[in-house]
């Protein structure tokens, strides 16, 4: 059995795909910086360090190839690391702004854009240190940079060239902050839901957990009065054998006791063994040909209609015990709805096997179509709500769906839906 999901897992997962958008954002970045110096040195005629700015846009260069390769065969990153990559970027914009006018330069805004990504994907006391980091550079750059020469190119003011830098700025910060961060913070929705999952599937879990102690306990309490019923049926289908209408009803109820005795027997088995050593290895309409004839024998009252369809030879599968109760347990149910109608359509494919049971009973009633399948929700007099629920819970395992749908004319179809791959023969093998 996989290893359950974590939060933690998930987190580190999704810092992953939000640290290699940071790789794209960086690109971007790049291309705008030189972009932005080629503007200055060209067309407005400023007098740039352009030696020293080049340095700093070729060592981000080197550090986001680093970055590329190792994050490559990375599946997860870490809370720190991912701190780490935005904090190197504050580190490069202050170094190209103290060549460029320092607090001056009308791109100080776009301190705000790695503050903005912190405080959107990591947790408050990393927003409070990027808060410290980008605050901190801002207020050194108040003292300290190379002040940004006249812009000898244009015709207009330093304060309208101001103004107009400023105003650009801002809009390359809103751009880059409604792109990445809406992208990033998307893939925490993604994280949030898959946790939801997750718990979702632990509780299902504790209720099997639950649910096969007691059925474990009750086969062993079950033991001793089915062996007495099963000695009494046998002596009552011998005294009565010459009695033709009694003697048939000895024998089926003395045949529905020995079916209860196996049940019972492979309930206690030994369990974990494979699937391989446990289930029957048969080609998948033989399969499914042997588990209706099965299933009709426990339920002689039913009248059944069978239709198998697929691409012949069908594949050999190995398919375990659990999944003969899930399919015989939805089979129940619809025999319990209409037991003078009950119609089996099958077909498969190489890829799914998907198996249609539908009945003439009374049909879903508003409302309860997103609780079936629940621990204990059940529409019958004296059912118990837990053949479904087991039912969805191993076609869960097997990676199948079970999904329920009124029919046309009244009654209930339910669509049984499993992967092929999850039970052919080679893989179990």
């Amino acid at each position: 059995m996989p290893d359950p999901v974590t939060p933690q897992d998930t987190l580190d997962t999704s810092l992953a795909i939000n640290a290699r958008r940071l790789l794209v954002l960086r690109n971007v970045e790049i291309v705008a910086q030189l972009a932005v110096i080629g503007l200055a040195i060209q067309v407005l005629g400023m007098s740039l360090s352009l030696p020293a700015l080049l340095t700093i846009v070729t060592l981000f260069a080197l550090f986001n190839l680093a970055t590329w390769m190792r994050l490559r065969g990375a599946p997860t990153v870490s809370m720190n690391e991912f701190f780490f990559q935005v904090a190197a970027d504050v580190v490069v914009l202050t170094a190209l702004l103290y060549f460029s006018g320092g607090s001056t330069n009308p791109f100080i805004s776009l301190y705000l854009l790695p503050l903005v990504i912190v405080a959107a994907t990591l947790p408050a006391k990393y927003a409070w240190r990027m808060a410290g980091l980008t605050i901190g550079c801002y207020s050194l750059l108040l003292f300290f940079y190379v002040p940004l020469p006249r812009a000898a190119g244009v015709y207009l003011t330093d304060f309208h060239l101001h103004i107009f830098g400023m105003w650009f700025g801002f809009i390359v910060s809103v751009s880059l902050i409604i792109f990445f961060v809406m992208t990033m913070a998307n893939t925490l929705r993604e994280r949030d839901r898959i946790l939801a999952e997750a718990r979702e599937k632990a509780l299902r879990d504790e209720h099997l957990i639950a649910l096969g102690t007691l059925a474990a306990g009750t086969a062993h309490e079950l033991g001793t009065p089915l062996a007495t019923m099963a000695v009494l049926a046998a002596e009552m289908a011998q005294e009565y054998a010459d009695t033709s209408d009694l003697g048939e009803k000895t024998r089926i109820l003395r045949e529905q006791t020995i079916r209860c005795k196996e049940i019972l027997s492979t309930l206690s088995a030994k369990t974990g063994a494979s699937r391989a050593e446990s289930g029957r290895r048969l080609a998948l309409d033989r399969y499914l040909e042997t588990l209706l004839s099965e299933w009709h024998a426990t339920r002689p009252d039913a009248t059944l209609r069978r239709h198998l369809g697929g691409p012949r030879p069908a594949p050999h599968i190995v398919a375990d015990k659990t999944l003969d109760q899930a399919i015989m347990n939805v089979l129940n149910n619809a025999a319990d709805a209409s037991p003078d109608s009950v119609e089996v359509n099958a077909r498969w494919s190489p890829d799914r096997l998907e198996v249609d049971v539908c009945d003439r009973g009374s049909g879903l009633a508003p409302g309860t179509e997103a609780r079936i399948g629940t621990p204990f929700f059940t529409t019958k007099q004296h059912g118990q709500g837990l053949g479904l629920f087991l039912a969805h819970a191993v076609l869960n395992r097997f990676g199948g769906t079970l999904r329920h749908s009124s029919r046309d004319g009244g009654g209930t179809c339910t669509r049984i839906v499993l992967p092929v791959a999850k039970i052919l023969a080679e893989t179990a093998a």
